[in-house]
């Protein structure tokens, strides 16, 4: 293959690279960022100057910095870990605890989880982008609950998970309330599948008599 060709290959290729080395670059800058100073405390000048790329670059390719901290958020979330398949609902549910537990203690978990909250005061767009990622979740982690089911186990639904198991852990990592110990996270599975407290969902509630 001649130089010429090879010379013509390399500059079709540079663009995708480099953007690709660029949104990676802006991608760690905005974590860097919210996890120094928290959501809104940094502008998109700050995001180019960390990430050593122009104003404009972040412009031309984001549009704004709502939609830049959109982007990062979803991007993280979902290159998360897959939905666990190991044969029955409780070694499902203790795997997707523990990878949970994990991701979100992980050197960027603060930072992500914060960015997912944030995603509701950043206009419509960050409230489609937020919508879309919990319904994706609540599929992903329906099916394998389904899954379940189909095995002739006892059926249980994602929201009830999701408010036993999940929110739990969000709690504590937020609010540094407490660690994400393997027991602790293996014991809120298992009493979750001894039967979860039975929610109340009837309108009308009111506060017990003094």
């Amino acid at each position: 293959m001649s130089e010429g060709m090879d010379d013509k290959q390399q500059r079709s290729r540079r663009p995708g690279g480099r953007s690709a080395r660029v949104g990676a670059a802006v991608h760690q800058a905005v974590t860097d960022l919210v996890g120094e100073r928290g959501y809104s405390g940094f502008t998109v000048s700050e995001v180019a100057a960390r990430a050593g790329v122009a104003d404009t670059t972040v412009y031309r390719r984001w549009g704004s910095l709502e939609e830049l901290l959109a982007d990062v958020t979803l991007t993280r979330l979902n290159t998360r870990s897959p939905m666990p398949d190991t044969g029955s609902l409780a070694g499902d549910l203790h795997t997707y605890a523990a990878q949970v537990a994990r991701e979100i203690t992980g050197p960027d978990g603060l930072t992500v989880l914060r960015l997912t909250v944030a995603l509701s005061g950043t206009g419509e767009q960050g409230l489609r982008a937020r919508d879309d990622f919990l319904a994706d979740r609540a599929r992903r982690l329906q099916s394998m609950l389904d899954r379940a089911r189909d095995r002739g186990e006892q059926p249980l639904d994602a929201l009830t998970f999701l408010d036993h198991v999940m929110a739990p852990m969000y709690i504590r990592v937020l609010f540094d309330v407490g660690p994400l110990t393997a027991e602790y996270v293996d014991g809120l599975v298992d009493r979750l599948l001894a039967g979860p407290p039975r929610a109340v969902t009837e309108p009308g509630i009111t506060e017990p008599k003094r």
